[in-house]
């Protein structure tokens, strides 16, 4: 068993453990357990960085067996700069999760703690997987996880709000079912990803075959107009649900997108380039509309997700390198920063047991540790330079000034958007004078508290300020995409 192996597995045996031992009768041992799988999970995916070779596109810590023989299906793992960044930042959430349950959920714990490690590990499993039934099963098995949180644990629309996420996510990913049957005949039984990246499909048929990937993708990313499971699944998960959904659930859409549409499907994806384009606008500029008409403080941050999810998009159909390579900076920042303000909201919800803006007012003068997290995180969503989340939406910027000034124009006012919205709210919930006497009753965060917020605030000034290791890694895969994606066009 290989690193990766092991970073898939060890979650879901520690969440299996729990699933299997665990009671509320003895929930200090079950949440110990948990966070030591939760950071042994972790501390497995740190070698992945330490030993990746930056200068090769090349597959690394690959593993590859027979899983189905009869029909050629193996069990085929492999990482490269697309894909490495994905492994940690899910382990890490992670962690990150189970402490920030430690307190606050008090009933099944157990089941709430290893849904969210098995749930890791099916999503690292995303990321590494090579072969496309196995990518396809650890897609779809990340469904149930996340519907059972948010179903059992959520807020009291949660049985509607978990039954629309697992249709909506479920039915887009069904004509990427028949997509990859379609290859496997095509390449002559198999489900190799990278020898689908080789067939010398025609145009009409790549162009079908980019409308099922885009199904699938489009709706876990996910991009406008099919959106409107995100805002209800954000409101109703609790905190931990909210923050795995947000930092990692979006990312395998837009992951999709790297490893099915745009290497595929090449000739496609340029025909249709422009449609993609002209929907992340809509999602940079209708969704950052809608977010600042928001009294809601998780629907709020829900929008400002698809906003900046559009970003992403965006850069991937742009086909240069600063756009790409931002993209995918950018789906890493976000998993940061966005995981921190929805952290945010649930530390001042297990205190009020309110998410409106207007139920706050002054949170700075009796929380100020609080106060100079939020507005740290707060200003990262806003694109502050010196944070994580400055320096993708500005690479992407960047490679979109140099494809079309009038997209690039379009994109940048997300910028202006976002701020707007991020600062209304900040100026609403944390300054000016203390609005109520809940809020004059708050107690600053503790320790756990502090310790949480502290990782990820660590992790958004580190990004913010030195990027470096982050680009590095993927630049050469990045560059190998283009040129791949650039090959003459197939009649």
């Amino acid at each position: 068993m290989g690193l990766l192996s092991l970073a898939i597995w060890l979650p879901v045996a520690f969440g299996v453990l729990l699933l299997a031992v665990g009671r509320d009768q003895n929930a200090g041992a079950v949440r110990a357990i948990a966070l030591v799988g939760a950071v042994a999970s972790f501390l497995v995916t740190l070698p992945l960085i330490t030993r990746f070779d930056t200068g090769t596109a090349a597959l690394q810590y690959v593993e590859k067996f027979s899983w189905i023989q009869r029909f050629n299906v193996n069990y085929h793992l492999g990482v490269d700069g697309l894909s490495l960044w994905f492994v940690p930042l899910t382990a890490f959430i992670t962690v990150i999760v189970v402490i920030a349950a430690w307190q606050v959920i008090e009933e099944r714990v157990a089941q709430y703690m290893g849904a969210f490690l098995i749930l890791s590990g099916l999503m690292v499993g995303v990321f590494c997987a090579m072969d496309g039934l196995l990518f396809y099963v650890f897609f779809e098995a990340t469904l149930i996880p996340m519907y059972i949180i948010i179903g059992v644990w959520g807020g009291p629309k949660r049985v509607y709000a978990a039954f629309k996420f697992f249709l909506f996510t479920l039915a887009g990913s069904l004509l990427m079912l028949v997509a990859l049957v379609y290859l496997y005949y095509k390449s002559g039984g198999s489900f190799d990803i990278q020898a689908w990246h080789r067939l010398p499909l025609p145009l009409n048929a790549q162009t079908l075959l980019f409308f099922a990937f885009l199904a699938a993708f489009s709706v876990k990313v996910p991009m406008w107009p099919v959106h409107t499971w995100l805002p209800d699944a954000h409101v109703e998960a609790p905190t931990g649900g909210s923050v795995v959904l947000a930092a990692i659930m979006l990312k395998l859409g837009a992951y999709g997108f790297l490893r099915f549409s745009l290497p595929i499907a090449p000739d496609a994806s340029r025909e249709y380039a422009g449609f993609i384009i002209a929907l992340s606008l809509i999602a940079v500029l209708y969704i950052g509309m809608v977010a600042l008409v928001q009294k809601d403080m998780k629907k709020l941050v829900a929008y400002s997700s698809i906003a900046h999810m559009g970003f992403v998009t965006l850069g991937f159909f742009i086909f240069n390198q600063l756009g790409v390579a931002g993209a995918i900076v950018q789906m890493i920042s976000h998993g940061f920063v966005s995981g921190a303000m929805f952290l945010c909201i649930g530390v001042l919800y297990d205190r009020v047991h309110s998410r409106e803006i207007a139920a706050y007012g002054g949170v700075a003068n009796t929380m100020p540790k609080f106060a100079a997290f939020a507005v740290l995180f707060a200003m990262a969503n806003a694109g502050l330079p010196g944070t994580a989340g400055f320096v993708g939406e500005w690479m992407v910027i960047l490679g979109a000034v140099d494809y079309n000034f009038w997209v690039a124009l379009g994109a940048a006012t997300t910028l202006v958007f976002g701020a707007a919205y991020t600062l209304w709210m900040v100026k609403r919930v944390y300054f000016g004078e203390v609005a109520n006497a809940n809020v004059k009753a708050l107690q600053d965060i503790n320790g756990r508290e502090f310790l949480m917020l502290s990782l990820l605030a660590a992790a958004v000034l580190w990004m913010g300020l030195y990027p470096k290791p982050f680009t590095d890694v993927m630049n050469v895969s990045v560059a190998e995409l283009l040129q791949h994606v650039a090959r003459p066009k197939l009649n």
